[in-house]
Formats: structure tokens, sequence, C-alpha cells
């Protein structure tokens, strides 16, 4: 058996935690400078264009209707970007970007406080190198403002509980609200659960009687207001409005109920089919490389006496991952927000481990790996036949022999090390070379960048009424898109000719009208977000592909 009072983790992060941080950060903003992807995040960037180009806060819309679904806080820190920055994906994504490195700076304080200085290192390196984080800082939603939010509440409210509470429980109650206008009050559960847990457990009854927590509690109230303000005027002063198909709708109450109880139990307009263990299969990606080390440190924190903050950060992911789980409404990203906890859990976990078989099984088992991630890599390059696959290929290859030659003696920071390197490559891979190729088969992306190309002075460009949604378009064309029903065609064109993106159907069904279409170019289309073999294997992708035409039309 290993020592138990020594440790081999300090001085090897002494060594590398700056020099792994640096490029792990990287990979991560790599993403800024890919373009949106459809469909939720082309649809929260127009909903943000049309704020910062408005001026007006208070009402989402999208094409020119009202929007209920999320709340109002990602959207104005994007929209303020846009004035800042200009219309473009780099301003889009930058907040968010902002936003994850905070939750980073929160992941290493609160691990700090409950375990030491090398862990704090070791669970932010963790942070910065799980797959879905990286992912979610190229497709951007509101996971990476609600990662930080939720852990930078459960910090301060920590370190209220610990001491004097003082500008630790406003920060904490400010935090608290924002989450809450980023996606609803079901945040509260993951802010509080492991708080509340570990107060039950350690029998520490005085929390629930301590004022500050009502405090809390009022101070969130009280910052929560002007997201409530603004879902009053929009809906709620506006029952005529038709909303989900339906008049009478009332923005605060989808706020404190239908957005996510009403999801949870299936009761409100926005519906979904779960499966109890979605999640359960979905970390096993999502939390790459570090999954299984994470169901290990999850089976330890059950099978062994755990010290007060296991506890906490045991409870807060487990009430929530359980909730998830339950739940109707299920999506990979919704994860998101375990992952700071998921990160200490795991750090705590290697940190402690010293018996020579753990050492050997965690050895093996991140090797494979270290394997399975060139050879991912290796196999989306054959499949996928972009341009320079090969050279890709030679300098991965390159730069996949370097862990093997820093990372050597102790075997378990050495796979710790070659881990983290493998996944940064495989995710620099996917954001620098992978995701470009695909965006290209991104209709209304490229049919916006052609004719911002070819006819930048165009007026409006139009879509059938009942076209599929397509919010790409709306954001990179130079010139306001609209929906218009056929009926309506008539009265348009009478001044003229009109331009139109639409399916080749739409085309023919005009000429069979006896209007003259002039096909002007046509783009592949594929949701990237929502990837398929057939579109990943060059050989079969001509048959998973949907076309979009640009057309002009005139009587």
């Amino acid at each position: 058996m290993i020592d138990p009072n020594s440790s081999p983790w300090e001085a090897w992060l002494n060594k590398w935690f700056l020099l792994l941080l640096a490029p792990g950060i990287l990979v991560n903003a790599s993403g800024l400078f890919i373009r949106i992807i459809e469909p939720d995040g082309a649809l929260y960037a127009m909903i943000a264009r049309t704020i910062a180009e408005t001026g007006d806060f208070i009402h989402l819309r999208v094409e020119g209707r009202d929007w209920l679904d999320k709340p109002h806080f990602p959207f104005w820190l994007a929209a303020i970007s846009f004035r800042i920055f200009g219309i473009n994906s780099f301003a889009y994504k930058l907040p968010a970007l902002l936003f994850w490195a905070a939750g980073g700076g929160y992941v290493y304080r609160l691990a700090k406080d409950n375990y030491g200085r090398a862990v704090a290192q070791l669970s932010v390196l963790l942070y910065v190198s799980a797959a879905h984080l990286v992912i979610s800082n190229n497709d951007v939603r509101a996971e990476p403002y609600l990662t930080a939010l939720v852990i930078g509440a459960v910090y301060h409210f920590y370190k209220a509980s610990r001491v004097r509470p003082g500008w630790h429980l406003v920060a904490g109650s400010l935090l608290t609200a924002c989450a809450m206008m980023t996606k609803g009050p079901f945040v509260l559960v993951t802010i509080g659960g492991g708080l509340v847990l570990d107060w039950i457990i350690s029998k520490d009854w005085a929390q629930f009687r301590n004022v500050r927590w009502w405090i809390a509690l009022l101070l969130t109230g009280v910052f929560i207001l002007p997201e409530l303000y603004c879902l009053y005027v929009q809906f709620d002063l506006h029952p005529e409005k038709q909303v989900f198909g339906r008049t009478g709708v009332s923005g605060i109450r989808f706020f404190f109920w239908d957005s996510q109880f009403g999801r949870f139990f299936n009761t409100g307009p926005i519906k979904g089919n779960g499966d109890p263990f979605f999640y359960f299969h979905t970390l096993l990606w999502a939390f790459l490389p570090w999954s299984l080390l994470l169901y290990a440190s999850v089976f330890r924190g059950f099978t062994r006496r755990a010290v007060s903050g296991d506890r906490m950060f045991l409870a807060g992911a487990l009430i929530s991952f359980g909730m998830f789980s339950l739940s109707r409404f299920q999506l990979p990203h919704y994860l998101n927000i375990l992952f700071p906890f998921f990160a200490i859990l795991t750090a705590s976990y290697l940190y402690r481990i010293r018996r020579r078989v753990a050492v050997r099984v965690i050895t093996v088992v991140q090797g494979a790996i270290v394997f399975l991630l060139p050879a991912m890599v290796f196999l989306l390059c054959w499949l996928f036949h972009f341009y320079g696959w090969l050279y890709v290929l030679l300098v991965f290859s390159g730069l996949s022999i370097f862990p093997f030659y820093w990372f050597r003696g102790n075997p378990l920071t050495s796979a710790v090390g070659r881990s983290y390197w493998m996944a940064l490559l495989a995710f620099l891979f996917i954001n620098c070379c992978l995701y470009p190729t695909m965006l290209r088969y991104q209709a209304g992306m490229v049919a916006g960048d052609y004719l911002r190309h070819q006819l930048p002075s165009c007026n409006i460009l139009y879509m059938p009424e009942k076209a599929p949604e397509n919010y790409s378009i709306e954001f990179y064309a130079p010139c306001p898109v609209r929906r218009m029903p056929l009926d309506s065609l008539p009265a348009l064109l009478a001044g003229g000719q009109a331009l139109f993106f639409a399916r080749p159907a739409f085309s023919d069904t005009l000429l069979r009208e006896g209007y003259h279409v002039d096909r002007l170019q046509r783009f592949p289309n594929f949701h990237v977000s929502q990837l398929s073999g057939a579109f990943l294997d060059h050989r079969t992708r001509e048959h998973s592909l949907e076309w979009f035409e640009l057309m002009r039309v005139s009587r």
C-alpha cells in the first residue's frame, strides 16, 4: 500500500498546473471563432440581436412574435455584447465564455476551502477539459452562464454559513437571482440542496433558524424583480396575446411553474418523453475523459464515511441529477450545471487514492481512453473526408506523442496528464476542423454569407410562412427576413420582384402558379447539432441532406 501520508499531486501540480491550464482555456476559447449553430444557438442569438437593434430590453421576440420560453438574463448580456462588438458570432459567444471562466474561478475557491490548493488545481483542470463544457462554449445556449451562476451562488452561501455573512450573503443572493433569470426557480434545488442536506446530516439545526437565510430569500426576491416586471409588461398586461396557441397566458406563472415544474411533471405547454437512465449513459460521453472516474468517486462517497465537503458536493449533484432523471423533459446540456460539483468530487477522489490496486485500475481505464480519443479523431477524419484531413491526422499524431514524453514516472499523475492532453487535442480537432467543415451544411448561414457578398444591397428576404425554422439566415443575412403566406404573394409582387429562401418544392409551387422564378443558388442543409452516422459518412452524406434555394420571384 502507498504511504497514506504522501501524495504525488503537489509536486506534479506545481510543475504542470499553469502549463496545462493555458491550453485548456485556449481550446475552450476556440469556439469564439466558429459560426453559431442551429437551432437553439441561432435562435438565442437572433433574440439578442433584436434587443440590441431595437433597444427594447423588456420584450423577447422571434420573427416579430412574442416569445416565452427562457428568462431574459443571457439575452441581455449577449445584446450588450452586440452593442459593444457588433453583430457577429464572437460577440454572441464572448459573455458566455467569460462566465464559464468565472465558474472555473469559483470551482477553485470552493475546492480550496474544502480540500486545499492541490485538489482545487486538479478540480479546475477537470472542469476546463470536460467534454460538454467545451461543446457548450461553442454551441452557446444558457448553460455557460448558468454553470457559473450556480457554483458561484453555492460558494458565497457556503462562505456565509461559516463566517460573518456580510457581502457573501448579498453576492450569493444576486447570483441566485441571475441564475433564476437564466433558467427559472428550479436552480434553487441545485444551489441549496447540498448545503441543506449537509446541515441535516451534521445536525447543524441552528442554520435553519438563522435569520441570514430568510434575508437571502428576501434579497433573491428583490433581485429577480426586473425579470418579473418584464414578464408582467409583455404578457400579464396583455391576456389577449396568443402564446403556445392560446390566450390568457401569464408570463409570471410560466416563470415560476410551467417553465420548470410544468416540464418536470409534463403538465406545461412544452412536453417531453423522459428516460430515467438517460443521464447515466449521457455522462459517459459528456464528462469525458473523466466520466468513469466520476462514477468511481460517487461510489466511494456512498461506501465510505464522507467529510463535510464530500457530503455537500455529492448531495448538491445527486439531488439535481435525480431530479433531472425523473423529469419527462431531458436534454444533455442540462447536466452542465452539475459539472463543477463533479469536477471537485472527482479531483478529491483522485487526490486521496493510495491503494496500488486502485492506481492500476485507473491507469488501465484512462489508458484505454487515451487510446480511444485519438482513434475517434482518426475515424472521424476518415469518415467525414474533409479537405486536408490527411494533413490534420499527421499534425494530430505528432502532438499525441508529447504526453508520453512529458508525463512519466508516477502512474496516477501520468494517466491524468495524458488523458487531459488527449482530450484537449480531440476537442481542438472538433472545434477547429470538424465543426467548421460541418457548418458548410448549415444552409441558412451559408445563404446569409452568399447574400452578404453577392447581394449586399437586398432590402428584405422572404420565407414561406410554414417553412422550417432557420434562424441562422436571419442572423447572418444583411437584410431583414420576413415570413409570409403564399396568398399574399400577388400583393407583394405588385411592385416588382422579391427574394425568397425556401425548399425547392416552394419554387415548383410558384412555377405552377404562373410566377417567374430565377433560382440564384442551392444550399445543402443538415442540423449539425443532431449528428447522424449517415451524415458523418461521406459515402452516405448526400442522402441525409435536405436542400434550400435562394430565388428571385416575379410576375
